[in-house]
């Protein structure tokens, strides 16, 4: 049986098996991955693009219809280079076909070739040896077959031959995958696309063939670890906006004067961006005035390159954006983060990365909707336990109070689906927020790097929790009044009085008014009073200070626990812009832990 003609339904399940075909090399994919920068994820970012195009798309029976969908699909799910590249051909493709129900060979052939030079626009410095060249060869090759053969499968078999020769050679285009005697991993990804759309394409014989001895695993590689490159910005940043009259070429230029990997895929009403920073927190508030912001991604490359270290601790800790703790310390200890979302009308920031702490309240004076806060999102959670799974033998993930977030529940359910045969991850409800949560990730992090267990450590967070405290000194009650957490009423009659409450969390990790005073002078007495009693019966181990842009009343706090403690602070640092929202500018927290 031949197949002469494409329709909507051919085209999803080909797709289908495409994705199948690239889940099932996800982590060989992962290990080859060494350009641009070996952050070893290019197998999970075209697995998450295929499925997330799957999930969102229905079948249809027009093929017009059909890549239209899988278009913008494709745009609010990309990641990554390699699903940022096939995305931005998906909407050429979706642009070429959209006059047609059905198409033949020949037409297709002449659509693919029109749709690459989408993909290539779509990049700032568009790069040969990469998955660009093997789709670009891929659709001449395609072409020429197609002029004088109908045969989908056979015209498709023909082409995949062309396809894998073109990944062969791409060592020879770029000197990094010559070096690491590899093919480039995205161009890698796509053949094996293209390999699941030859196997439900090409019936009888020709199906048996491309699935028994057509595979690109015959191509032979080497087993161990690839040399760890040198990354020239940190963080792989992603937007997705809704707009009327995008310029993508001005999206572009601005995007290649503050990083590198550039790429803008989409159109003028819709558009998803892929760069590569050391500064996220500088862009999506610049972003905004071209659109409005669906979706924020920013992954850490230089936490995932210490990930993927042969020699490294096998016990990965994470935490969520809520326990400040400063970036210095956060890389020492290898510590991965999990923001929380901060929602400004319909943009989602991710907290503590694409806003900060230098940030928040210079912002808070200029939006119109006071922000919310929600929790990491499951698909963020997903990816990162199973980037970390994938790495380190354990995970052990320390969360905000479950009485104050969702957070605890979300990654506890997720995972449970790591743990059936033996615990791989587990989650602790610290029960704390704040500096009193971050001081309590440090301690899990220096017991690793001490060589303690998986149970050690774990044991040694849970008998620390009891002994752990914060005490906030609120300077105003302006924020929690815009938040919605006190009545305008109670906010004036609060400033009436001069009012300046100690705000603590109680033994189930809710929040609890501790004690009040009716001046700042007060309120910081009563704080030290409190912390010296404290000290008095069982001496404090360490403590931190965290502060809403007050560094120097921070200053004051820490001459005055010096002298009571007789030691420096472990860290002073910024609080968190989710925290900062109720905490307000000009709140000081102490947290400490007792011995």
């Amino acid at each position: 049986m031949k197949v002469y003609y494409l329709n909507g339904k051919r085209v999803y399940y080909a797709m289908m098996a495409g994705a199948r075909k690239v889940s099932c090399q996800r982590q060989h994919l992962n290990h080859i991955n060494v350009f641009p920068v070996a952050d070893g994820d290019t197998g999970n970012n075209l697995s998450i693009t295929l499925n997330h195009i799957l999930e969102e798309v229905k079948p249809q029976a027009d093929v017009n219809q059909l890549f239209e969908s899988i278009a913008a699909a494709s745009l609010t799910g990309a990641r990554g280079n390699s699903g940022m590249i096939l995305a931005q051909f998906l909407n050429g493709l979706a642009e070429e076909v959209k006059s047609h129900k059905e198409i033949s060979a020949g037409l297709f052939g002449e659509s693919l070739m029109r749709s690459v030079p989408y993909a290539y626009q779509a990049m700032a410095n568009p790069v040969e040896g990469t998955m660009l060249t093997v789709l670009k060869e891929w659709a001449e090759s395609f072409y020429e077959f197609g002029k004088n053969n109908n045969d989908f499968g056979d015209v498709l078999i023909k082409s995949l031959d062309r396809a894998r020769e073109s990944l062969r050679k791409t060592p020879e285009k770029l000197e990094v995958l010559k070096k690491e005697s590899v093919v480039d991993s995205g161009a890698q990804g796509f053949v094996h696309f293209l390999e699941g759309i030859a196997e439900v394409m090409s019936p009888g014989k020709i199906k048996a063939l491309v699935r028994e001895k057509r595979t690109a695993e015959s191509i032979d590689f080497p087993e161990e670890r690839y040399g760890k490159s040198e990354i020239d910005y940190r963080y792989c940043t992603e937007g997705y906006l809704d707009g009327s009259q995008m310029s993508i070429e001005e999206i572009k230029d601005y995007l290649t004067g503050k990083g590198d990997s550039v790429i803008v895929a989409g159109n003028s009403k819709r558009l998803r961006f892929h760069f590569h920073t050391d500064h996220p927190e500088d862009i999506f508030i610049h972003m905004s005035r071209y659109g409005v912001i669906k979706q924020q991604k920013v992954d850490d490359m230089k936490r995932q390159q210490d990930a993927m270290e042969t020699v490294k601790p096998s016990i990965a800790i994470v935490t969520d954006s809520i326990a400040d703790i400063p970036q210095t310390l956060m890389d020492q200890y290898h510590i991965h983060l999990l923001p929380l979302q901060m929602l400004v009308g319909a943009t989602p920031y991710l907290d503590r990365v694409t806003i900060t702490p230098e940030q928040i309240f210079s912002f808070l004076e200029k939006v119109k909707e006071y922000p919310t806060s929600s929790q990491p999102t499951v698909t963020r959670i997903r990816e990162t336990l199973d980037f970390l799974v994938s790495h380190y033998e354990q995970v052990l993930v320390l969360t905000v109070s479950g009485n104050i977030s969702g957070t605890y529940q979300a990654v506890l359910h997720e995972a449970e689906k790591y743990n059936e045969s033996k615990e791989r991850i587990a989650v602790i409800d610290t029960l704390k927020n704040s500096g009193a949560q971050g001081l309590l990730v440090l301690s899990a992090a220096e017991a690793v790097q001490n060589g303690k267990n998986f149970e050690e450590v774990k044991n040694m967070v849970k008998s620390l929790i009891p002994k752990t405290y914060i005490f906030v000194s609120v300077a105003t009650f302006e924020y929690m009044v815009r938040g919605g957490r006190v009545s305008p009423m109670k906010g004036k009659l609060a400033k009436w009085l001069n009012l300046k409450p100690i705000v603590s969390l109680d033994e189930m990790g809710k929040g609890v008014a501790f004690a009040k005073a009716f001046s700042r002078k007060a309120n910081t007495g009563k704080i030290m009073e409190i912390v010296d009693s404290l000290h008095q019966g069982k001496s404090v181990k360490e403590y931190c200070i965290v502060h809403g842009d007050a560094p120097d009343k921070a200053e004051e706090y820490r001459q005055k626990l010096v002298k009571i403690l007789g030691k420096e602070p472990k860290y002073i640092t910024g609080i968190s812009p989710v925290v900062a929202l109720s905490s307000g500018k000009g709140a000081v927290a102490v947290s400490l832990v007792q011995k």
